[in-house]
């Protein structure tokens, strides 16, 4: 079974606009609102392409209650613990094409999250078995420590459960001592983490293996509208272009990525393909108002692998 946790979910509201002006009125011609958080758009898009999977994580007051109606809607299996207090955060996404198409994100802080409630997701998390996949994704509320996802996984360390950590900063290296199964930095977290610029696939493979000699087993490095790197843990190195498209909306484009290429692991047991199923799940997204379709996915990954 596959498991996803959302520390922090959202409403997320991705409003367009013909030209963003700062300080005026700006009127959309086009909304789109969707539960979001990068645990439940991993959720969201194995659901759509028919891989099992459960969310977990928390929500509060009236914008968590409208999360958990949307996941209900659509099918996606969840058990989200309530918080006492607060509310889920609303995050505003601004898409503008004048000039050349652009995305201003506007990201608030979360509920805190209690210690009772914190035990709560703890009681779920010990009942993984072996075999189990755990995808820890996106940032945590300020009410928890750095060591968050770290917790965890010296929680359940031993039990032969893959976890994936879609993180950065301090989240990210707290991880890696623990041997993450897969963990998937965009080009900016990557080079963020050691200082660099990573401009080209080259040096993202580089820095990808020095994040496998830090602990990681396998690196899976999103680079926007250039492609993705990916270093496996028996020594693989794969890159790939990023499919032509044009971008509609690239908020949870590298969490389909992750959804995807989990997904590739179970449809085709081999790494490459996995490989090429998330970058078309990715790009599925981007070229989408929606998260990537099953049909979305399988049109671009039928396009690009016959190119390789």
């Amino acid at each position: 079974m596959i498991y996803t946790v959302t520390f922090n979910p959202a409403v997320d509201c991705a409003v367009r606009v013909g030209e963003l002006l700062g300080g005026g009125v700006n009127k959309a011609v086009e909304e789109n609102i969707l539960a979001g958080g990068k645990g439940i758009n991993v959720s969201c898009v194995l659901n759509n392409l028919g891989i099992e999977n459960i969310a977990l994580g928390f929500l509060a007051g009236s914008t968590g209650k409208a999360i958990k109606h949307d996941l209900d809607e659509q099918g996606v299996d969840n058990r989200f613990i309530f918080l006492p207090s607060g509310n889920s955060r609303i995050n505003l996404k601004i898409i503008s094409e004048a000039g050349g198409f652009s995305e201003t994100e506007i990201n608030a802080p979360g509920p805190d999250i209690d210690r009772a409630s914190l035990d709560k997701l703890y009681q779920q998390l010990e009942t993984l078995e072996s075999g189990d996949k755990l995808v820890l994704a996106g940032s945590i509320p300020r009410s928890l420590p750095d060591s968050a996802y770290a917790d965890i996984m010296a929680m359940l360390d031993g039990k032969g459960i893959d976890i994936i950590a879609d993180a950065s900063g301090k989240l990210l290296e707290g991880v890696l001592k623990y041997r993450p199964f897969l963990i998937k930095p965009n080009h900016i977290e990557l080079g963020e983490l050691f200082g660099e610029t990573v401009d080209s696939f080259d040096k993202a493979l580089e820095l990808a293996f020095r994040l496998k000699d830090m602990g990681a087993r396998s690196v899976l490095v999103s680079m926007g509208g250039d492609g993705a790197v990916f270093a496996g843990e028996n020594g693989e190195k794969f890159t790939c272009a990023a499919p032509k498209g044009k971008a509609v909306n690239t908020v949870g484009a590298g969490d389909s990525m992750v959804a995807g290429f989990l997904a590739g692991l179970i449809k085709f047991s081999d790494p490459y393909k996995a490989f090429l199923y998330g970058i078309s799940a990715g790009s599925a997204s981007a070229f989408s108002q929606f998260l990537a379709s099953a049909e979305q996915v399988e049109k671009i990954y039928g396009e690009i692998s016959q190119n390789r």
